[in-house]
């Protein structure tokens, strides 16, 4: 999604944010069929203009269900005897739908991000605005 379309309460890209967030992740491998999301907090003010609390901001920490994918395991997505993906996968900078019990809260550079396996991504969004 480009700047452009971007829906117009976001000052900032919220991928830009959450890279920014998260730093340098040059010396972070991620093993497996692990996936490395930062989690995408909201804004502090909605579309139509409703000021959300600092409270209700964090709360995106602990429960939010949309993440950037910032790193992506060598042998994700791959098939195996558990899992037939039949060619879906995602790539770094993409947003994705995931279920917050079905993730591993970890800190990375001092900003909380959620490690899940490949098979835990219910879906893939073109703006993390279109599940709140």
């Amino acid at each position: 999604m480009s700047i452009t379309q971007m829906p117009m309460w976001h000052e900032k890209d919220p991928a830009d944010v959450v890279r920014d967030e998260v730093g340098d992740l040059s010396n972070v491998t991620v093993f497996h069929n692990q996936i490395l999301v930062g989690i995408y907090t909201r804004p502090n003010k909605t579309k139509s203009g409703i000021i959300l609390t600092e409270k209700t901001q964090q709360e995106d920490v602990f429960q939010g269900v949309v993440g950037l994918v910032l790193k992506v395991g060598p042998t994700a997505f791959q098939d195996d005897a558990n899992n037939q993906f039949r060619g879906q996968s995602v790539k770094e900078g993409e947003w994705i739908v995931y279920r917050p019990s079905d993730t591993h809260k970890v800190s990375v550079n001092g900003k909380v991000c959620r490690l899940l396996e490949d098979a835990h991504v219910k879906l893939r969004v073109a703006h993390p605005d279109m599940v709140f």
